[in-house]
């Protein structure tokens, strides 16, 4: 039960659509400028950096709440499972970003979000991510590769701290399902980037830039 109600819980977090709402107020619909994408990256393109600033907030936000609303109300009862409920807590908020009901389940891809997962499952994680994605970013300006590294090096970090017992606690089969949810989540972040993934083998992925003239290469 408490696994379904983490997910709920995270999918309503996950519904406030920032760059939908964003645009919206802005007079446009984000989803059918630029990429069509309802995300940060597609937001700095078409309204700017201060814009994708935004988004990338609210996106991280409303993830961070639904992990950390799940982990009062279960993690005093089940401490040993607490990182089990803020994964399933991220995992709903992401599903809610990427597909909100209310918009033809057509959101974003999920990746601000993930931040916020990064944020609020453990600093260590949040360290990695950083380096992995801005090393990445900022050496070559592909916000999609800087990304999808981030996940690979996730699942990696999941995997290995589990069977190291930094996790401590938590019985194998429960660590079993945790390395679950991330391959989910990680297998769900290629796909939305499938185009992106097929873009950059060829060189043409666009590049992103954050305080000039976004390139449209």
């Amino acid at each position: 039960m408490e696994r379904i109600l983490c997910l709920v819980i995270g999918y309503l977090f996950g519904l406030f659509q920032t760059a939908y709402i964003y645009g919206k107020m802005h007079g446009i619909d984000i989803r059918q400028h630029g990429s069509g994408n309802a995300g940060t990256t597609n937001t700095l393109r078409v309204l700017g950096t201060k814009a994708g600033l935004i988004v990338f907030a609210g996106d991280v936000l409303k993830c961070v709440l639904a992990v950390v609303v799940c982990s009062i109300l279960f993690g005093k009862k089940y401490p040993e499972m607490v990182y089990l409920w803020k994964m399933y807590a991220a995992a709903g908020a992401i599903l809610g970003h990427n597909f909100p009901f209310y918009l033809n389940f057509k959101g974003g891809k999920g990746i601000a979000a993930t931040a916020g997962l990064l944020l609020s499952f453990h600093p260590a994680f949040l360290a990695v991510g950083v380096v992995m994605f801005f090393g990445t970013f900022l050496t070559t300006h592909y916000v999609s590769l800087g990304s999808l590294l981030v996940y690979a090096a996730f699942m990696i970090q999941i995997v290995v701290s589990g069977q190291t017992g930094f996790f401590e606690g938590m019985k194998q089969g429960n660590l079993w399902e945790l390395y679950g949810i991330a391959a989910f989540l990680t297998i769900m972040a290629y796909y939305k980037h499938r185009e992106n993934i097929k873009r950059l083998l060829k060189g043409e992925e666009r590049r992103t830039y954050l305080f000039k003239k976004q390139s449209d290469k």
